[in-house]
Formats: structure tokens, C-alpha cells, sequence
């Protein structure tokens, strides 16, 4: 399963999910006998690598809004 594919988040992906998209207008059946399982597993491997670089910005501004957080409640512990 994977998420919803057309988000502002996906862009990078958009190839890779047109390739997917033709596999399955083909029809049912060549879905079924899993004639697009490649497609979909390069899919869902892009997806994960804009999953990852996303999380890896968003821990490092967490960090950086932490560090400015810490400083501020040590400045209020020094003037106290």
C-alpha cells in the first residue's frame, strides 16, 4: 500500500507514477497476474526516498528550532 501518489510531495516521482498509471489502464488482468509489480515497487522506492529526504529536513530543523528553544530557557534560568 502506498499513499496518495499526486500530492504536492510527489513531484520528483511523477515519471515513475505515469509508468505505474499506463500499467494499469492495460486492464484488470494484467494487473492481476502482477505484470505491474515492478512498476509499483519503483513507485513505492521513490516515494520512500521523498519520504526520507523530507523526514532527514525536518529532523534538522527540529534540531535547530530545539537549540533556540534550550538557549532561551537557559537565558531565563541565568536571569532568574
Amino acid at each position: 500500500m502506498h499513499p496518495h501518489l499526486h500530492t504536492k510531495d510527489n513531484k520528483g516521482c511523477e515519471e515513475v507514477m505515469a509508468i505505474l498509471d499506463e500499467c494499469h489502464a492495460r486492464g484488470f488482468l494484467y494487473k492481476a497476474v502482477g505484470m505491474c509489480n515492478g512498476a509499483k515497487n519503483n513507485v513505492n522506492m521513490c516515494l520512500r526516498a521523498e519520504r526520507l529526504e523530507r523526514t532527514a529536513k525536518n529532523r534538522e530543523a527540529a534540531k535547530v528550532e530545539r537549540a533556540k528553544l534550550k538557549s532561551k530557557f537557559q537565558e531565563i534560568d541565568a536571569n532568574s
